[in-house]
Parts: C-alpha cells; structure tokens; sequence
C-alpha cells in the first residue's frame, strides 16, 4: 500500500495531497529514512511523522485501501509510549505559556498591551 493512501487512511492528514506534500518536505520517515509518497508501507514498519511541533512515533498494525471512522483508524497503528510522553509535554507546554504566544494579528487590546510593554 502507499504511504500517502496509509497516512490518510489513518488519519494523520485530512487529504492525500497534504499526506503528499509532508512525505515530499521530509516530515515522514519510514524507519528512519526520508522516503518518496509512493513506497509501500508494510504491516511493522516504524513511522515517524512530523505535524506541526508534534512528533508521532508510530507502528503500522494494519493496512486500510479507504478511510474509515476515527476508531477504525485508531487500530492501523500503535504510537510508542515514549512519543505520547513527548507529545503530552509539549502540549502541556504550550498549555502554560497561555497567551503569549499571539496567533495571527494582536486584537486591539493585545497591541495596547505590547505597546505599554515597549513603554510608547
């Protein structure tokens, strides 16, 4: 099966074109490998997917040809523990740093606030 058909099918990105893209950026890595959209995946093989700030290290259980609801999805891999540890920790991070971190362009009370900040 391909490795952009699998990662869609296991919900990892919302169309195989996004699947495409991350393979072709160097986001997925089979085995430790940069690999192409079109090699096939096989039942043990480890991936490491890259999402954002996250880092998925999973297992391939199974192989799916179609995408199938969360719970199907959920049963053709097996994240490591040491992945969900890592992936808990960030996003507890980010949890704490609230809102310090702006996201897109500031509100007018957040650019007020920047401003008495930089003391204008």
């Amino acid at each position: 099966m391909r490795l952009d058909k699998w990662l869609w099918a296991a919900r990892f990105f919302k169309t195989r074109s996004l699947a495409a893209q991350a393979i072709e950026a160097g986001k997925v890595k089979v085995n430790g490998e940069r690999v192409k959209k079109a090699r096939t995946v096989g039942v043990g093989e480890g991936l490491s997917i890259r999402n954002g700030p996250y880092e998925r290290v999973v297992v391939v259980r199974a192989l799916s040809e179609s995408r199938g609801a969360a719970t199907v999805a959920a049963n053709l891999y097996e994240e490591t523990e040491a992945s969900r540890e890592a992936r808990e920790r960030i996003a507890a991070m980010n949890k704490a740093m609230g809102e310090a971190v702006i996201k897109g362009r500031p509100t007018k009370q957040q650019r007020r606030q920047i401003d008495r900040f930089r003391g204008r």
